[in-house]
């Protein structure tokens, strides 16, 4: 199991600029609170939760770094133009991209939604965002154990379809790694068990009681959200691992691939 990785060095990210998709709450919020307490400048990345990116924001201003909202469709490829024009308008270039906005499990939504999010949109992002994104810069893919293993290990039936979705997003990005390195970019999966406190983990266990307390007791601990974003902040800051992969939590009931 890894450990949870320490709050980044102070100011080991000063003069850097971060951006973190679905960054209004939960992971994507206490990861951009993390780069910022390093000195990152960073991008707050939202769909629809305007007024907790703003309180997020004002918070991260008292850091002392500078901060930028900005609300984004990640399905819709216009808006995720717009995100990034205006990037590049206040900032001029971006260090690091935090791929955490995820979903799937929405009610209402059309059938291929999950596909649209958790592969599109991933790879639209970051083809987006390529022309800001230099040499010795970073990018972090966020997944789970459940999408990450899905090909060897099932998982719950009620997320079974996002767990193939965000498998085929890992693996649309996965392609781009030789593209990357060729221009000195980093990439970086990271994958977490269910993490307690997030929208997914309440969904499921609305879908199916009992659930995150049966994988809590087969791996002994399940991260909760500030200990989870705490490893993808750090995936943004510590070297590549070999296999482009940072896996967090317990793995035994996963089968490899």
């Amino acid at each position: 199991m890894t450990e949870t990785s320490p709050t980044l060095p102070a100011g080991s990210l000063s003069g850097k600029t971060a951006l973190v998709t679905g960054a209004s709450r939960g992971i994507g919020a206490d990861t951009t609170r993390y780069l910022a307490e390093a000195g990152a400048n960073v991008v707050i990345n939202y769909r629809n939760k305007a007024p907790r990116a703003e309180k997020l924001a004002t918070e991260l201003r008292g850091l002392g770094v500078e901060v930028l909202v900005v609300g984004a469709d990640l399905t819709d490829a216009d808006s995720v133009q717009a995100m990034f024009d205006e990037v590049g308008r206040v900032f001029g270039s971006l260090d690091i991209l935090v791929l955490n906005a995820s979903g799937g499990m929405e009610s209402g939504m059309a059938e291929d939604y999950a596909l649209q999010l958790n592969r599109d949109a991933q790879v639209r992002v970051l083809e987006t965002a390529l022309p800001l994104l230099g040499d010795g810069s970073r990018v972090v893919f966020v997944t789970s154990h459940q999408a990450h293993f899905i090909r060897t290990t099932p998982t719950m039936p009620e997320y079974e379809p996002v767990a193939l979705s965000k498998r085929a997003g890992e693996d649309a990005l996965r392609e781009r790694i030789p593209a990357l390195s060729e221009r000195g970019i980093g990439f970086v999966v990271v994958s977490g068990d269910m993490i307690e406190g997030t929208i997914t983990a309440t969904l499921l266990e609305r879908a199916n009681p009992g659930a995150i307390a049966a994988r809590r007791d087969d791996a002994g601990k399940l991260y909760n959200v500030s200990e989870f974003a705490a490893e993808v902040a750090a995936a943004a800051l510590d070297p590549v691992p070999a296999d482009n992969t940072r896996l967090v939590g317990d793995t035994s009931s996963f089968a490899g691939e």
